[in-house]
This record gives C-alpha cells, sequence and structure tokens, in this order.
C-alpha cells in the first residue's frame, strides 16, 4: 500500500471499491476516515480525540484534534482548560470541544497496513450487511446459483453476490448435485451470524412448488387464479388446491397447460413428484371428496368443533383412500388441514350397530321398558335420555305402536331418571366443595359442577377466571397433525360461544365487568358438529 495518495486518487480508490463490492462509496469514504483516525492516534497518543474529514467531491482530506473543555484538567490529550480555551475562542464554554487543525501526514508502513485493516474489515462488515439486507428481502422468492460445494450432505450454493446453504433435509429425497450443477430454490430464511449472513435455501418447501407454478402459470402471477393449498411429500407426491376469481377461466386445466406441458415442466423440476391438482371449494365436505381422489367416497361427516372428517368409502377403495404407507390421506389432511378417518362401509355398518344396541341397553335400564319399545326409540334416532324428556310429546306419539299416554310415560319416566342422576351429581358437588352460586349461571348443570370441581374451579370467582379453551379445549397444528387438547367441558355438547357466555356471566356475576359493558350482539346460534354430507 502506498504510504500517501493524492486527492484524486483517494476518490479513485474509494469509487472501485464502492463497485467491486457494490457498497454505497460513502461507506469506503467512512472507512478511510476511521482508518486515518487510528493512524493518527498512534503518532499522536492514543488516549488524543482525532477527527478526519474527507471531503466526498473534492478530496480533500482535512484533520483536527479534539478537546473538551472542562475546569479542571485530568486528562491533557483529551481536556483543556476554560481559560486557555476562550484565549482561542471567547465564546467557549465548559461542555464544549475545542478544534485544534492537524498537519497532514504520510502513513509510516506499520501505520498503512493498519490501516489497511481498518478499512478492509469496515468494507467487510458493510458488504455483509447489503448482503444480508439484499436477501432478507427476498425471503419467498426463487434464487438461481451454481453448486460451489457439498459437505456432509449440505449444498453450498454460490449466487453470484453471496453463499447459501441447502441443507440435508432440504433437499429432494435421492437427489444428488455435483460441483458446478445448476440449482434453483426457494429462499426461506436469512439470519445474521458470527460469520456473516446466512442464506437458507429449501427445495422441499410447499412454497417451492407454488413459486413454480407462478412462473409457469401465467394466470397465476396475474392473480386470475390463486393456489390456496398445498401439501407436499418431497419427491413422491404433491395434491394443490386452486380457484379462479373468474369464472370462464378454469383453474386446473390453466395449471396442467395444453397436454400437461405447464404441470410437466413443475415436475422436472421435482424430480419426477407427482401432483394432484384439485379445485378448492369453501364446502370442507366436497373439498375431501376432491382431495381423496382417484379413491370414491361414498359419505362425509363433520365435527366442526374438533375440525375432524370422518369419511366412508366402499370396502374395496379403502386402500386406494388411505394410499401407499398412508400418503393420500395425510396430505389430504395436510391440504384441507383437518384430521381426516376412514371407514370402509361395513365398518361404518358395524360402528352404527353397536352404537344401536348401546342406546337400545340405555333406554331399557334407563326407562325400565322392554327391549322392543328401547329398540323402537332407538331406530327413531333418539340418542340421549335428555331428548326424550325435553322433546314434544307429540313426537314420541307419533312413532307406530305408541299414543299419547304411552309418549306421557316415557317423558315421566326419563324426567325421573335424569332427576335422580342430578340428585347423586349434586351430593358429589357438595363433596368437593363447589358453591351453589354457581347455579345461578345459566348453562350449567350438576354434571358440569362436578366436572369444574374436579378441575379445582369451586367458586364463581374461580370460574370467572377461566378461558374458553379451558373449558372445550383447544387444537394445535404442527407438521401437517393436529393434536388435541381436551378441556373440562368434554364430556359435555357445549360450543365455544356458550362457554364464553357462561364465563361473561361469571365475570358480571364476580363484578369483574358492569352488564352494560357488554356488547349484546350475540345470535344465539350453536354450532351443531356431527352433520351427515353424502357424496
Amino acid at each position: 500500500m502506498a504510504v500517501s495518495a493524492n486527492r484524486l486518487e483517494l476518490l479513485q480508490i474509494a469509487d472501485a471499491v464502492a463497485r467491486e463490492k457494490s457498497i454505497d462509496r460513502m461507506v469506503v469514504i467512512e472507512a478511510m476516515q476511521d482508518a486515518m483516525e487510528k493512524a493518527a492516534k498512534g503518532r499522536y497518543g492514543a488516549e488524543t480525540e482525532i477527527k478526519v474529514e474527507i471531503n466526498p467531491r473534492s478530496g480533500e482530506t482535512r484533520m483536527w484534534r479534539l478537546l473538551e473543555i472542562v475546569d479542571s484538567v485530568e486528562e491533557p490529550g483529551r481536556q483543556v482548560d476554560l481559560k486557555h480555551a476562550q484565549i482561542k475562542s471567547p465564546e467557549a464554554k465548559i461542555g464544549d470541544f475545542l478544534t485544534e487543525p492537524l498537519p497532514p501526514m504520510e502513513f509510516g508502513r506499520i501505520a498503512a497496513q493498519s490501516a489497511k485493516q481498518v478499512i478492509v474489515q469496515k468494507v467487510r462488515d458493510a458488504e455483509r450487511e447489503r448482503m444480508y439486507d439484499e436477501y432478507f428481502n427476498r425471503i419467498g422468492e426463487i434464487v438461481n446459483g451454481t453448486v460451489k460445494r457439498v459437505e456432509y450432505g449440505n449444498v453450498i450454493v454460490d449466487l453470484g453476490r453471496g453463499e447459501a446453504i441447502i441443507r440435508r433435509d432440504e433437499l429432494i429425497p435421492r437427489e444428488m448435485f455435483r460441483y458446478g450443477d445448476r440449482v434453483r430454490a426457494y429462499v426461506y430464511d436469512v439470519r445474521r451470524e458470527q460469520r456473516g449472513p446466512q442464506i437458507f435455501l429449501s427445495r422441499t418447501h410447499p412454497q417451492f412448488m407454488a413459486k413454480l407454478f407462478m412462473q409457469e402459470v401465467p394466470e397465476i402471477y396475474d392473480g386470475v387464479i390463486t393456489i390456496r393449498s398445498i401439501a407436499r411429500d418431497p419427491g413422491s407426491r404433491a395434491k394443490i388446491a386452486v380457484t379462479s376469481s373468474d369464472s370462464s377461466i378454469d383453474p386446473v386445466g390453466a395449471c396442467v397447460g395444453m397436454r400437461g406441458s405447464r404441470v410437466q415442466a413443475v415436475v422436472g423440476e421435482l424430480q419426477g413428484e407427482k401432483i394432484d391438482i384439485i379445485p378448492w371449494t369453501d364446502t370442507i365436505a366436497d373439498l375431501v371428496v376432491s382431495a381423496l381422489q382417484p379413491a370414491d367416497v361414498a359419505k362425509v361427516v363433520l365435527d366442526e368443533q374438533a375440525e375432524r372428517i370422518e369419511v366412508v368409502v366402499p370396502d374395496e377403495q379403502l386402500s386406494l383412500a388411505i394410499g401407499r404407507r398412508g400418503q393420500n390421506v395425510r396430505l389430504a389432511s395436510q391440504l384441507i388441514g383437518w384430521d381426516i378417518d376412514i371407514l370402509t362401509e361395513q365398518e361404518e355398518s358395524e360402528r352404527r350397530q353397536k352404537e344401536f344396541t348401546e342406546r337400545s341397553t340405555l333406554f331399557m335400564q334407563a326407562l325400565d321398558v322392554d327391549e322392543m319399545v328401547a329398540q323402537l326409540l332407538a331406530s327413531e334416532g333418539f340418542s340421549s335420555v335428555e331428548e326424550l324428556a325435553y322433546i314434544d310429546a307429540n313426537e314420541i306419539a307419533s312413532i307406530e305402536g305408541f299414543d299419547e299416554e304411552t309418549a306421557g310415560e316415557i317423558q315421566n319416566r326419563a324426567t325421573e331418571y335424569l332427576a335422580a342422576i342430578d340428585r347423586a351429581h349434586d351430593d358429589e358437588r357438595k363433596a368437593l366443595g363447589v358453591e351453589d352460586e354457581l347455579y345461578e349461571i345459566a348453562g350449567l348443570t350438576a354434571s358440569m359442577l362436578v366436572a369444574l370441581g374436579k378441575d379445582g374451579v369451586k367458586s364463581v370467582e374461580d370460574f370467572a377466571g377461566c378461558a374458553a379453551d379451558d373449558l372445550i379445549g383447544w387444537s394445535e397444528r404442527k407438521d401437517g397433525e393436529t393434536k388435541r387438547f381436551e378441556g373440562t367441558f368434554k364430556d359435555f355438547p357445549v360450543s365455544r360461544e356458550e362457554a364464553e357466555d357462561m364465563i361473561m356471566q361469571a365475570r358480571i356475576k364476580a363484578g369483574w365487568i358492569n352488564a352494560e359493558d357488554v356488547p349484546s350482539d350475540n345470535d344465539g346460534e350453536v354450532a351443531v358438529d356431527g352433520d351427515e354430507v353424502s357424496a
């Protein structure tokens, strides 16, 4: 490095470095200023405060020593007393800085080497910051690069102005890359680390497929067709659900392309991964029928509260619906976001027969009726003693072979049975120490109070401190699987709206809030689970 440089050379060096490293010219000039300040401190003393300024237009370099104005000087190299400062600057006051111009200096070999290290480090830091900002803003995009090396299964990719890594678990199975191979991948994360920004790429991410379709299908790029959901088993099979905002455009046909040209381009990039393209619909039942193709679906039963779907298929379609190693049903579940249970028609028939027998036995024991009467009630769709107790008596009387007197007797026996259970539950509730005041909250029954008592909720204040999730449970979805956490009321048909309403009543009763502060926008609708939809 030359020991001196004229003004023009200084600016030429700054311009050349800025172009080569793709960083701001002022960053290089500031690095030169820092280097000169460090070199000057080596000459005038490390305790001396030096300020260097390079004019970015003319290249002129000016250097000052800064002295803080104080009452009593403790560090002569950094401070000056007020009396001496006012000789040079009559307006000086304590706390200000007195500037003393320093003559231009030439760098010795050691000083020049030290200055070079400062500049190199500053430029490297600026280059790293530039690379981080550039690729952080490109998260969610596809980038092209060249394989630089492969380390322990991880692929290091040269992006031209930086390096990125595709970790082994982000590569498509059985995919091999060698030095010099061209590779396309999805930027899913950029992190600042000690050795510089780390750019993480993926070829297994669901959005990698979405971006490939965006490149191949103009309608997706234009926003006419929207990709609503993607589920992938990388390298093997994938399902993608699409919808169109233009009724004249078939979203599935547009993604497939003429003779499959568009989808085949994506399949080729993904190492032959089979792709099922299905039309998206907001009707979950119709969506699951499409998602489980090529299997035929006979019936779909929805449990909206637990976000679970029960699908009935013909016996010979079971293996097709489940797929190899459960792949078809697993991808369908990931695509929809609900858990899917597959049953054959025979299994469903056996289960329904078992439920019918259990209900018949319940009615025989609870109502003290013979088997024929119990089976008649079960075959008419009654599933619980509560239904029989609170339903309109005319509906029971309308059953063939029943009359009004029989219906009234059945309802009386049902009511007596429930009352006996309530008395037993109330005794248990008292034994658990649950307060009578909780009965004043509409919707709570004796059996619910027993469940609350077992969970340690024994007063209105305790109940007011509950959340809806504590009562009805909640679901967490991770890696395509839904895990269900049960609540206190897991054995009771309580919806989230009903649970929130009961908690709100408790908070008003406990004096936590005022009744007039609660918005009355509840329309009283309750979600009903277990609706059946035939396909």
